[in-house]
């Protein structure tokens, strides 16, 4: 995933004085037994389950030694924003209304969506977990989560306003900003946690993005995305102990949105090899192509698109097979073709030759297997079977202590010998 954002200065306020922070001793720990545990939700994006096999994760592999370890499945498609909103909805894209990175709809029909979109219009067809605990008077923090700058439940006078009317966030939130470093906003975290009580939160979000950039430049296989999962390691490390040395206890929850696939312009399907680009409105090219014809177009695009190719194959949207659990969104273009894992749709052959990753293929592939690592008092060790990851939202819900939601995708059933009650 790559998204930007410009930084709401009000809202990071709070992160301002990290590198103070850094540099400023400890404190000396105080009695555990005086604070509640914390909930942590952090999410390392595109970190593929595999990558804790590598060696040089001792900070992860001890976390998952002690507590709750899985291969988890994404949902589909395997992309950055549908799954960090699943995650905290606890259901699947074409319910919650975030079907992709990149998005139209009729209500605003001269407005794409794009990873920088902060109107609720497109966020409104679910509240995540932070919507639901402030309201139960359970404080919230994020750091950097997708969507949680998102005013939910409000709206804007015109898509271009600054600010929508209304709605609810969390209490304290930091918007995406790529240029602050995993160990700010590890510190960032860690002074939310050294607040007094009263408005210290109980349930917080922290965000990675720097294995998902290496995966994405370079591939999974290249030396340089391992060591970019030993930084992020060390990071985490930095985490526990900080919470160490501010005696809080804490139930880390930590995820992965997707995993992450070589591709190379050796393994390319060219769109204008299969029919007149002129007859087609694209939307998203690469691991899948979405695409709407042209008025009076339709039946020779279907003609030219349905069905397998090599390395693909195309549906009409209600089509898609029922094990993707997508296809009934009105924001999914008419015409929707998955490659295979590791091939990339383009609208020609690519002219400059490369070797890279992505996600966005089936959801089962191996190779977007997803992280999940569950550590804290809440836990029992235990390694468990491959899960689908809309059974974390109510996992979430278990730990923050809010009663389990009707009508979401998910079940902590898998979770439940787990659990320390």
């Amino acid at each position: 995933m790559r998204w930007t954002s410009k930084l709401a200065a009000a809202a990071f306020a709070i992160l301002l004085p990290l590198s103070a922070a850094a540099r400023t001793p400890a404190p000396a720990p105080v009695a555990a037994k005086a604070r509640a545990p914390v909930t942590i939700l952090i999410s390392i994006d595109g970190f593929r389950s595999d990558y804790l096999e590598r060696g040089v994760t001792p900070n992860l592999s001890k976390l998952a030694a002690e507590g709750v370890t899985a291969p988890m499945h994404p949902s589909f498609p395997s992309k950055t924003f549908p799954n960090h909103w699943t995650l905290v909805t606890g259901l699947r894209p074409d319910r919650h209304g975030i079907t992709a990175n990149k998005m139209k709809d009729a209500g605003q029909p001269d407005v794409t969506f794009t990873m920088s979109n902060d109107d609720p219009f497109w966020w409104n067809a679910a509240d995540p977990i932070w919507v639901d605990a402030e309201n139960a008077h359970i404080r919230t923090s994020t750091s950097f989560w997708p969507g949680s700058n998102v005013a939910i439940g409000g709206h804007k006078e015109k898509p271009g306003d600054w600010e929508a009317i209304g709605g609810t966030r969390p209490s304290d939130w930091a918007q995406f900003n790529q240029s602050i470093t995993g160990e700010q906003r590890v510190n960032g975290v860690l002074d939310w946690l050294r607040r007094p009580a009263a408005i210290r939160p109980r349930f917080v979000t922290l965000y990675f993005n720097t294995v998902d950039d290496a995966g994405h430049d370079f591939g999974p296989d290249d030396a340089r995305t391992t060591e970019a999962v030993a930084k992020v390691d060390a990071q985490i490390g930095m985490l526990v102990q900080g919470l160490r040395q501010l005696g809080q206890r804490a139930n880390l929850v930590i995820v992965a949105d997707h995993g992450m696939a070589a591709t190379s312009s050796e393994r390319v399907i060219a769109l204008d090899q299969m029919l007149a680009l002129d007859t087609v409105d694209v939307l998203e090219t690469g691991p899948y192509l979405s695409l709407t014809p042209v008025a009076g177009q339709e039946a020779l695009v279907e003609k030219a698109l349905l069905g397998k190719h090599p390395h693909a194959e195309c549906w009409r949207k209600g089509e898609i097979p029922a094990r993707f659990h997508y296809g009934t969104n009105p924001r999914i273009p008419p015409i929707f073709c998955l490659a295979e894992t590791g091939w990339l749709f383009n609208k020609s052959v690519p002219t400059k030759s490369f070797s890279a990753g992505n996600h966005g293929w089936d959801n089962m592939a191996p190779e977007m297997t997803a992280l999940f690592i569950a550590s804290g008092p809440a836990f029992r060790a235990a390694k468990l079977p491959a899960f689908d990851n809309v059974d974390v939202y109510p996992l979430l819900r278990d730990l923050i202590g809010l009663p389990a939601k009707p009508g979401v995708d998910g079940t902590d059933a898998v979770f439940a010998k787990t659990m320390r009650r």
